[in-house]
């Protein structure tokens, strides 16, 4: 398996897993030094809610790739295979729609941080580098909704079932 393959795979797992990480340790350190110091950082604050908002997006991600975004379907029960795919199909289509124009007004948002240099308020960073968890959220989502389509495409072409992610209640 080569290195593109690799990150295909786990990108997202181990992206989720470093925020995650940053996040718990942040936290668990500002909350001793809360209570036992009597004393709090500005700063963690900070890296807990940009961590989140980067675990929000590149979960999304994740998700649109195992099709594990909640949904209600009830219909798809009554489908058959290629009815199924298109149904898949078209909710891709229509969320590619919806993600490329979020992507433009969340680079847009970037753009103005950029120019106007704008940066954050306790770790005096710019806020550029936050900013861009929206739109490396929707490139990444754009990224696997491509992939979805691809793949139901073939399902269509094959006959085969769609892939429709793993259930978590039957």
């Amino acid at each position: 398996m080569n290195i593109i393959q690799k990150l295909d795979q786990n990108a997202e797992r181990w992206a989720l897993l470093l925020f995650y990480v940053m996040l718990v340790l942040t936290m668990a350190i500002e909350v001793l030094r809360r209570e036992v110091f009597s004393y709090s950082s500005i700063w963690g604050e900070e890296v807990v809610r940009y961590s989140f908002i980067y675990l929000a997006w590149i979960g999304a991600a994740a998700a649109v790739k195992e099709r594990a975004h909640i949904r209600i379907d009830v219909v798809m029960h009554y489908l058959g295979p290629r009815a199924k795919a298109l149904l898949y199909i078209f909710g891709d289509l229509v969320m590619f729609g919806v993600a490329l124009v979020a992507l433009y007004w969340s680079w847009e948002t970037v753009h103005v941080s950029w120019k106007f240099g704008s940066v954050s308020h306790g770790l005096r960073i710019s806020m550029v580098w936050f900013l861009m968890a929206v739109p490396i959220g929707f490139a990444l989502i754009l990224l696997r909704l491509v992939q979805s389509i691809l793949r139901d495409m073939r399902s269509l072409r094959d006959g085969t079932p769609v892939y429709e992610g793993d259930k978590l209640f039957d």
